[in-house]
């Protein structure tokens, strides 16, 4: 009897299911990312084409037919995810979850939406479309390994960051008393964002010091941001080095969630006991 339904043959289907859409190890499951990666890339293409006034005008019944079969597909796609995982409510309330019906509730929600007066809610609604994109993420193996990387090494970022901001805080503070109102640094708030704009190398020239001393400040600002913006890459890319290691693309058929251990027995999210590697 297998664990996913009373039925034999229906728990045998949905286990299959499961492989082929959430892992990546089977030619079968490598086809559907494939496949499912390419309907996304051309789903977005038809969201950037429909906001040209030009195209959408020559184009738009064409634009949007394809995405109502873009629409059905995901659609399809997101209801065979929810019965092939054990608990629904979980995976549906997970992140990918919620991305998953982000990239189809607009296009329903569109066509319910009636009356002139509705056409700037329409616009809005279509455009969360674009958060199709982030479905891209579920299919980049590396990505699992860079989010690892992230993880590790977030009390080390915590740390750097609160290091960036008390010197933006203490920068921007010194140069509100050395420069003032005549040199554009008007407030606190105002002199802080000029210390993380000029920290980042971004250098808007909105604001810039005008006494002697005050460049002098900016100077050894721009020096250290030299030096910041190096930091969290050491950080991640050391994090990175120390866990790379063998990952198994095993998805939990409770949450969905891979990037397990090539021996794991346990899902590390939810603790539900994992499929035997075949």
């Amino acid at each position: 009897m297998d664990p996913l339904s009373d039925r034999p043959s229906e728990g045998r289907l949905r286990a299959r299911l499961h492989k082929i859409i959430f892992g990546v190890k089977t030619p079968a499951g490598k086809a559907f990312d494939v496949c499912l990666l390419c309907a996304i890339l051309l789903s977005v293409l038809v969201v950037l084409l429909e906001s040209v006034p030009t195209i959408r005008e020559q184009y738009g019944l064409a634009l949007r037919i394809a995405e109502w079969f873009f629409t059905i597909l995901f659609t399809i796609e997101y209801g065979l995810r929810l019965w092939t995982v054990r608990h629904v409510r979980t995976y549906a309330l997970s992140f990918f979850g919620i991305v998953d019906l982000l990239a189809i509730l607009p296009t329903y929600l569109s066509a319910f939406v009636m009356g002139p007066q509705s056409l700037a809610a329409v616009r809005t609604i279509r455009l969360l479309r674009v958060f199709r994109v982030l479905k891209l993420v579920r299919h980049l193996r590396e990505a699992y390994g860079l989010m690892e990387a992230l993880r590790a090494s977030r009390p080390k970022i915590v740390v750097f960051l609160t290091g960036v901001i008390s010197i933006a805080i203490i920068f921007g503070t010194v140069m509100y008393l050395v420069e003032g109102d005549d040199a554009g640094f008007t407030s606190i708030p105002t002199s802080i964002y000029w210390a993380v704009v000029t920290m980042t190398t971004v250098g808007y020239g909105d604001i810039a010091p005008q006494t002697p001393l005050g460049q002098l400040l900016a100077l050894v600002l721009m020096i250290l941001g030299y030096a910041i913006i190096a930091v969290p890459t050491g950080i991640v890319s050391a994090e990175i080095v120390r866990g790379e290691r063998a990952i198994s693309s095993r998805a939990c058929p409770h949450c969905g969630r891979k990037g397990h251990e090539p021996d794991a027995k346990y899902c590390r999210v939810c603790g539900i006991r994992l499929q035997v590697a075949t």
